[in-house]
């Protein structure tokens, strides 16, 4: 899948800059070139950025593994995973790393779950039988993680804070429910696709008890006024982060663990696993860049707007959609459309606020997957990327919806 997807990307970009070429845009070449050299650059930019937290975060994560802490979260989650990932033994650290990942996505705390996730994925991989071929536990884990829910989108509020909207805080709710919608979708969807019975109690009690969390979450923040709701998204993600890496730490010394030297040895699988993502996420960034520069987003947009027009629907969203089609793509240029639609039309604009959804609805799929699927070489991903973008056009879709009920 990922070779057709990696292929068009290519193909699409060249057939798109020679209808440019026809119609008089010749410029359309140099920059196609250009973009190769920067994205290729960006994308080692990136996973050189991405060393430093990788090494910090799984330095931690080995002290929390060596003092026990993994394992007391697996045991929380194991009579979940053991029904819905029924191939993973029991005692496998990886179900307190995918849990200590999604409670990190949770919280909107995204330079620890990437580390936390690529660690799970690594031992996910240990218990798979076919190396080159991605799992039914990893394909789950890898929707579950493209779709993630986030309580607390902090750096959406905090750029609409920066941009001079007069309630920041007013996408908060929309926001939750449209990723409630997307990691739902996805999560449900993974499971009927590898036949796991849904209907099963303890799935249901799960699934019950995560749909009551997310409603009390959106009360409390609905209770709270614009001022407070600003405040309160801006620190409990940062208390509770620097409470992890102290709780780590104080967890490790209890238990009479040399904290510094576990830390370095954590910390050196972390520079590993840097080192192996490099080539994936430059192929992926690479591809994704040539066909954003030759106009393969605008053509869509405009051909979306052209569908909806005919059907006699309201297009406001339109002015969104850049933001909309980039989100999969690319977490950074979902950003860029996302400050570009601010500037344009307004913070506070029906396309501001549509697009401020948008952006905290899903996960960047194809980063996600070129990272976690690379760290472990895993070349062949079974459904898992379609499975992915299906629960991404659910949070897209909600998203859109959720701004005209409360625009």
């Amino acid at each position: 899948m990922l070779n057709i997807i990696w292929a068009a990307f290519f193909i699409l970009a060249g057939l798109t800059a020679v209808w440019q070429s026809i119609t008089g845009n010749w410029e359309i070449w140099p920059e196609l070139v250009n973009s190769l050299f920067a994205s290729a650059n960006n994308g080692f930019k990136i996973a050189l950025n991405l060393t430093g937290i990788l090494c910090f975060w799984l330095g931690c994560m080995k002290i929390a593994e060596r003092s026990g802490l993994t394992g007391l979260l697996a045991k929380a989650l194991y009579p979940l995973f053991y029904r819905i990932m029924p191939d993973i033994p029991k005692k496998s650290p990886a179900f307190g790393s995918m849990m200590m990942n999604i409670a990190a996505n949770v919280l909107g705390l995204d330079n620890a779950a990437t580390p936390m996730g690529l660690k799970a994925m690594e031992q996910l991989q240990q218990v798979n039988p076919h190396k080159d071929k991605a799992s039914d536990a990893q394909i789950l884990f890898m929707v579950i993680n493209s779709s993630s829910v986030t309580l607390i989108p902090i750096t959406i509020l905090m750029y609409r804070y920066q941009m001079g909207s007069t309630n920041p805080a007013a996408v908060f709710i929309p926001i939750l429910l449209a990723t409630s919608v997307s990691t739902l979708t996805g999560f449900l969807a993974t499971l009927l696709w590898q036949r796991i019975n849904i209907f099963n109690r303890v799935v249901l009690a799960y699934l019950g008890g995560g749909i009551l969390f997310v409603a009390a979450v959106a009360f409390g923040f609905a209770a709270l006024d614009e001022a407070a709701r600003t405040r309160v998204s801006y620190c409990i993600s940062n208390l509770i982060l620097f409470a992890l890496v102290l709780g780590f730490i104080v967890s490790g010394l209890i238990k009479k663990i040399d904290v510094y030297e576990t830390f370095i040895e954590g910390a050196r699988d972390g520079f590993k696993i840097a080192m192996q993502i490099i080539p994936y996420l430059v192929a992926m960034l690479v591809a994704i860049g040539v066909f954003r520069t030759a106009g393969g987003l605008d053509y869509i947009c405009s051909g979306i707007a052209w569908c909806f027009e005919r059907l006699h629907i309201n297009t406001d969203f339109v002015a969104a959609l850049p933001t909309a089609l980039m989100k999969p793509l690319s977490g950074s240029g979902a950003r860029a459309m996302m400050l570009d639609t601010f500037s344009t039309y307004g913070v506070d604009s029906f396309a501001g606020f549509t697009a401020s959804i948008i952006q905290g609805s899903t996960e960047t799929t194809f980063y996600v997957l070129a990272v976690y699927f690379g760290a472990v070489k895993i070349s062949k991903t079974g459904a898992a990327l379609p499975l992915a973008l299906l629960s991404d056009f659910a949070g897209i879709g909600a998203a859109i919806v959720l701004a005209y009920l409360f625009y």
